[in-house]
């Protein structure tokens, strides 16, 4: 297959060339893959198929169902969205629960028009009941060794992500002794700067939905914000859905951490894709009306817009560079996983491309290098 005429993002920006795929892989343009079918992409952009590390559902379905047909709906919904690799995120639930859920994952096998599942971002149980956002703090449970690695065993590590609030009983300890072998991340937090920093001096380097479910920036009191700007090895996951963080905030976060810190993230849960109504999200009742989902108290809960969008609304309504989005939702979260032939268009790299017009709604969408059909 060869993807003509189209401007390709290269990392750092768009440049007017010839996309070529062999085998499922993007190869030189010089191979042999001029002899297949070929993408007009005349006046649209060509970009690498986004990663979403960080949701927990879509089209009516949510990862902790745990059941096949629910990883298959998700999964198909995301690659008919141009999210072409995904990493889901448990609610707080207990080991009991949270098993069965490794065990489902493990068992998936990625249809060929569905994502594929590259991760576990294991978001509960190990918060602050002090800011527990809209995760259920009934199952709250201290950060707890053991309980994680009986946990990454049956996911047979793919559990890649972990998140821990740093003030919580126990928690640099956990982040040492894990901190090896998966991305630890500050989350649903009442840390202060000193806390924070403390945990990135054990291990930890992301910050779970920067801005929501911790301190905000204060000149006194910088908080969790200012101790992850602090530390150039620690990356920031944003969601850019108009809801959470206002326009003016992702514009500054942006701007200072720079775009080869920040992760684009949906959050997205199961009333993602569908009408406004109730839902539910860890065991909460949730009210969706537009793309707001929010529990009875008004307490924001996920969101209801898909990361492709996410990556619309940042460029179109908050001022990001498109470059800047792109990288955000695509090259930053295949580093932050670990995925080495995922995140961009370079050869050898699985084929996963979206084509995106003038107003950057899908025209095509390449999942590991076939044409996925509408």
């Amino acid at each position: 297959m060869r993807i003509t005429g189209g401007k390709v993002f290269t990392g750092d920006e768009f440049a007017e060339r010839d996309v070529a795929i062999e085998d499922g892989r993007f190869v030189l343009a010089a191979g042999t893959a001029g002899e297949g079918a070929v993408v007009d992409a005349t006046g649209c952009y060509v970009i690498p198929g986004l990663i979403d590390l960080h949701f927990h559902g879509c089209a009516g379905f949510d990862f902790c169902d745990g059941t096949p047909e629910a990883l298959n709906a998700i999964a198909r919904f995301e690659a008919s969205r141009g999210v072409t690799a995904i990493c889901p995120a448990t609610m707080t639930y207990p080991e009991d629960v949270l098993g069965p859920l490794m065990d489902a994952a493990t068992a998936y096998s990625a249809p060929a028009d569905g994502a594929a599942l590259v991760g576990i971002n294991m978001e509960g149980p190990y918060l602050s009941p002090d800011n527990i956002g809209a995760q259920n703090p009934a199952y709250l449970h201290v950060p707890d060794e053991g309980m994680f690695r009986r946990l990454q065993e049956r996911a047979q590590g793919l559990v890649k992500l972990v998140d821990v609030a740093p003030e919580v009983e126990g928690a640099l300890e956990f982040i040492r002794a894990v901190a090896d072998e998966v991305r630890v991340s500050v989350a649903h937090t009442q840390a202060t700067y000193d806390q924070t920093c403390a945990a990135i001096e054990a291990g930890a380097r992301q910050m779970t939905h920067l801005c929501n479910a911790m301190p905000p920036l204060h000149h006194r009191k910088p908080g969790p914000i200012a101790a992850a700007f602090d530390c150039p090895e620690v990356t920031a996951e944003l969601i850019a859905d108009g809801v959470h963080i206002h326009p003016a905030m992702v514009r500054l976060l942006m701007a200072a951490f720079g775009d080869d810190r920040i992760i684009l993230i949906s959050d997205s849960m199961r009333a993602t894709g569908l009408d406004d109504g109730e839902y539910d999200l860890g065991g909460q009742n949730v009210t969706v009306r537009g793309n707001r989902a929010t529990l009875a108290d008004g307490t924001i809960a996920g969101s209801a817009t898909d990361l492709m969008s996410c990556v619309r609304i940042a460029v179109q309504d908050m001022g990001v560079p498109l470059p800047s989005a792109i990288k955000a939702a695509s090259t930053n979260p295949a580093r932050a996983l670990g995925l080495r032939d995922r995140g961009s268009l370079a050869p050898g790299h699985i084929a996963d491309a979206v084509v995106l017009d003038e107003n950057l709604e899908i025209r095509h969408i390449i999942l590991r290098g076939k044409l996925l059909e509408a």
